[in-house]
This record gives C-alpha cells, structure tokens and sequence, in this order.
C-alpha cells in the first residue's frame, strides 16, 4: 500500500488531500482483508472486493454506512491499488477488474442569487473578531473583503485562491495565474470590483498583517503573517455568511454562483470550462442544468398559464 501510495504522489501528481482520503480508504480495505485472512494482495478475489463494498454501504460497529459517493470514491482506490499490483508483478490477475463503483445521485451544484452574492461581499467588510477599531481587525476585513470578491471575481476554488502569491496576480491587466488540480496552471480575469479590492488590501492591510511575520510571496496572510490557509478561508466565508445571514454556504458557494451567472448571461459552456480549469467539457455541463431549472422556475412563477 505504501509503495502504490508513493507512485500517486510522485508519479501521478495527486494532491495531498486525494492522497490522505486514498490513505483512508486502503487502510480500511487492508483491515478487511486481513480480517477475512488475506495477508497477502496476490490472495485477494473478486468476492472479497465485493464484500468489502458492501460493508461500506452498510457500516459496521466502527464506521457509519458511506453514501454512494464515498463508497465509489473508495471502491476506486482499491481498484487503482489491485491494477498497480499486477503492473508490478506483485499479484497474477487484477480481482477488482469487474467490480464496479455505485453510481452517486447526480446534484446540481449550490450556486446563490446576485443579490446574496452582494450580501455576502458586504458582509465580509463587517467588523473582524476583537475591536472593530483595531488597525489589524481593519486589515482583516480588507483582506476578507478581497478574497471573497477574488473567489467570486474569478471563480477558482478557495485552495486555488489561498495558494496565490503577490506576483501571482497582475492588476493592471486584471488577471491572475492560478495553480489548479494536478499542478495545472490557468490565467483568469479577475474583474474590475476584485481588483478594486485586492489593489486596497495590498495597499492598506497586507503590510499590516505582514509585519515580521512568514508570510513570504503569499498574497493572503493571516493574523500572524502566514500564509492564509485553506480552513481559515473558509472560516473567512463562514463568518461573512452568518453576517450576511446566508445558509447552506460552502466553500464552493463562489466558485458556482459565478459559473451559473456566466451561463445566465450567455456565456459559451466552453469559455466556462476554461475559466473553471475543468478537463473536461461534461463536468461543467452540469451548471446548463441549474440555469434550465431557473427558466422553470421562472416560468411557473410568471406565465399566466404555467399552472392549471
């Protein structure tokens, strides 16, 4: 399992947050196996990978049942882990082969109106925790205030916006050059309402928060002057939301707000794709079904004939 671990970071690149829930799951399935007496993977068949799918839907004393995505996410880890096993010459036949993962539901993404997308900017220049009149608390809420227009500005994920350095974006042209999933670098526009402010947090708060701090090329500090961390961005939309009296935020909630307002407002699929840095076209296909579903319900609510 180690060895398989090491081929995903070296050789294939996998984040560290795809390799700790890979860990996770192949953790588990060793359990299983050891558990049904297969101490060794060139032992293992095809009906203990269907056992061991099974008992991932269903829970046992130790583990609550998983939904189907887990399961499959799961289900395709052990199948990665059987297909390098017979690479390498360390099992004769790949049990896994005909194992197939469930299917999850397919969900529309959670995007939020233009409004709430306001609100939830606002909100994020309210007062940072501890007094409102702090000149750090003041930095804090530029820097929160800058992030959120960025995620939103941009549409890049929150760990894509977290990992920026300073000459990672060129604001004079509006840009910025973000590292994507499997290291893949993009160029995005950023809007003239992000620029506006992420111009006056690198004017006004970022020496504040930088002080002596480690912060380095890092375009998002935290309190202490390093770098601002996936979870603190996080707790950074969190707030604002509660400010903004919003629910159901997650770290997401930017990234498909903006995606579905480009398609509201004509914007080609492909371009969309580009923008979100999505391999392929069918991934972001997905935000062409929570448009049509806003022109029904748009529909429903404003033809006099929409409803008997």
């Amino acid at each position: 399992m180690r060895t398989y671990l090491g081929h995903l970071a070296v050789e294939r690149g996998l984040a560290a947050n795809t390799l700790s829930s890979y860990r996770r799951d192949l953790r588990r399935y060793v359990e299983v196996l050891v558990g049904r007496g297969r101490t060794a993977i060139d032992r293992v068949t095809e009906d203990d990978v269907r056992e061991f799918l099974v008992g991932l839907r269903q829970g046992d004393d130790d583990h609550p049942p998983l939904a189907a995505g887990s399961a499959a996410r799961a289900v395709v880890a052990v199948r990665g882990l059987h297909r390098f096993a017979l690479r390498e010459g360390l099992a004769g036949d790949d049990p896994a082969r005909e194992v197939r993962p469930p299917t999850p539901p397919r969900r529309l993404p959670k995007a939020i109106s233009l409004a709430d997308v306001e609100r939830l900017l606002d909100a994020a220049s309210g007062p940072g925790e501890g007094d409102a009149g702090d000149s750090t608390a003041a930095a804090r809420a530029l820097r929160d205030r800058a992030l959120l227009e960025l995620l939103y500005g941009s549409g890049a994920r929150i760990s894509e916006a977290v990992g920026l350095d300073v000459d990672d974006v060129d604001l004079g042209d509006g840009f910025a050059r973000v590292s994507g999933k499997g290291g893949k670098t993009r160029i995005v526009p950023i809007g003239e309402y992000a620029r506006r402010a992420v111009e006056a947090y690198l004017v006004r708060a970022r020496p504040e928060l930088a002080g002596t701090g480690r912060g380095g090329p890092a375009l998002f500090l935290n309190a202490r002057g390093g770098r601002l961390s996936r979870q603190g961005a996080w707790m950074v939309l969190r707030a604002a939301a509660d400010r903004a009296r919003l629910t159901d935020v997650s770290p997401h909630t930017l990234r498909h707000s903006f995606a579905t307002h480009l398609l509201d407002g004509g914007a080609d699929v492909r371009v969309v794709q580009e923008l979100l840095g999505h391999a392929s076209v069918t991934t972001t296909q997905v935000y062409t079904l929570v448009t049509v579903q806003l022109l029904r319900e748009v529909y429903a609510t404003s033809h006099p004939r929409a409803r008997g």
